[in-house]
């Protein structure tokens, strides 16, 4: 069983690697000068994530996390800050280098056989470190792909093979932001936030209504100091990105974005942060306001060395 990161996903300066959408992405960063204007939104520059050298602690508490297949290459600061936020508070991160994408991709463009696929691939690079009980949950910090894993169980329900397994995926499945309450007390004393507090939170809708998840990201960073506000007008809309569709519904998605960057900006944040890679870099091409994902925020204010 494997219990550190796999060579797929190397240590280096652009993160958690993924060997897939890597060389497309910079590819694309190549060619971007020529792409229509709503493929380039969808390549942003390269960005540099927070240089500071990933943990090699090891912790009793362990939890497996999906390192994702778009995440690792276009926002790779994101896994980063996951793992030393956890690793601060106690819990490592184990990732199985066999998993990849969570299927939301293929299943949202209509291979729906692809992505059961994909989801089998998963459950079987997982299931080694859950039967051996190692590991307490499978942490996702893309909402996205949490929603679907919760729904792995539904999904193969048919397949005698592997219901029992994906119904126990999906059980284990955790939004990074489930382990706020966790977190917070034994971070308290770790994280010091500077004058750029006030932080204007976007909340995916694959958090907000896919997961049910409201109102724990804004009370928890606030106790950890932060000052967290949701837009009053349509916070439960969606800001256009929605997976496929900003690249194959452009002018809707556009539209949709202007008009939450609008609502938001209007709470004057020094940043706006969100828990899915599809919404910030999304929202990051309408605006100058730095998009992040909140996690990164809680990193930026830790103490160095924690």
């Amino acid at each position: 069983m494997q219990t550190t990161l796999a060579p797929e996903f190397k240590n280096s300066r652009e993160g958690l690697t993924s060997p897939l959408f890597s060389p497309a992405l910079k590819l694309g960063r190549i060619l971007r000068p020529l792409l229509p204007a709503k493929l380039q939104n969808k390549v942003p520059a390269a960005g540099a994530a927070r240089a500071a050298a990933r943990p090699h602690r090891t912790h009793p508490r362990k939890v497996l996390m999906l390192a994702g297949c778009v995440q690792p290459s276009m926002l790779p600061g994101i896994n980063h800050a996951t793992v030393r936020v956890l690793d601060a508070a106690g819990i490592e991160v184990v990732v199985a280098g066999e998993a990849g994408c969570c299927g939301a991709i293929r299943s949202h463009l209509g291979d729906a056989e692809g992505g059961l696929a994909d989801m089998r691939r998963n459950i079987d690079a997982w299931w080694p470190h859950i039967t051996s009980g190692a590991v307490e949950a499978i942490v996702l910090n893309a909402s996205g792909c949490g929603v679907m894993i919760k729904e792995y169980g539904h999904a193969l329900a048919h397949d005698p093979a592997y219901a029992a397994r994906a119904a126990r995926v999906s059980a284990l499945a955790r939004d990074l932001s489930e382990l706020l309450p966790d977190l917070v007390p034994a971070l308290k004393d770790k994280v010091h936030v500077g004058e750029a507090r006030r932080l204007a939170f976007h909340p995916p809708c694959t958090l907000q209504h896919g997961q049910r998840l409201r109102g724990g990201i804004e009370e928890h960073l606030g106790a950890l100091g932060f000052d967290v506000t949701v837009a009053r007008t349509e916070s439960h809309l969606c800001c256009g990105s929605a997976g496929t569709y900003s690249v194959l519904q452009p002018t809707l998605a556009y539209q949709l974005r202007d008009r939450k960057l609008g609502h938001l900006s209007a709470l004057e944040p020094h940043c706006v942060i969100s828990a899915n890679v599809g919404c910030i870099t999304h929202l990051q091409s309408g605006t100058s306001t730095p998009v992040k994902h909140w996690v990164e925020v809680v990193d930026e204010a830790l103490a160095p060395g924690q």
